[in-house]
């Protein structure tokens, strides 16, 4: 194809880019085993703080105690610090030494 005079071959498109939002980056609540803590308070916690049915609570409770940790939830930073907070606040009135972190995704 022959290019006539005025013919631009290389045209440049003006092209609108929608800056891309990043979604915030998420946290594993991790709920640790110890020898002392009792089972059943174990399973309370994960149905009333993370509002889990009886046999997932069982479940998770068997995963903390057999493999020392287990993931409970994955929140945004403010809502996983908070699930630690209640989670370490409602052992410590029990006095119980359950643990409970955070770590990012």
């Amino acid at each position: 194809m022959t290019q006539r005079p005025g013919d631009r071959e290389d045209v440049d498109l003006a092209v609108k880019t929608k800056p891309r939002t990043q979604r915030p980056p998420l946290y594993k609540v991790l709920l640790l085993n110890d020898d002392f803590t009792p089972m059943e308070f174990v399973v309370h916690v994960l149905e009333r703080l993370f509002n889990m049915t009886r046999a997932q609570a069982i479940e998770i409770m068997l995963t903390v105690h057999r493999k020392g940790v287990a993931v409970v939830g994955v929140f945004s930073h403010e809502i996983a610090e908070t699930k630690v907070a209640q989670v370490m606040e409602l052992a410590r009135r029990q006095q119980h030494p359950l643990q409970c972190t955070m770590e990012k995704e």
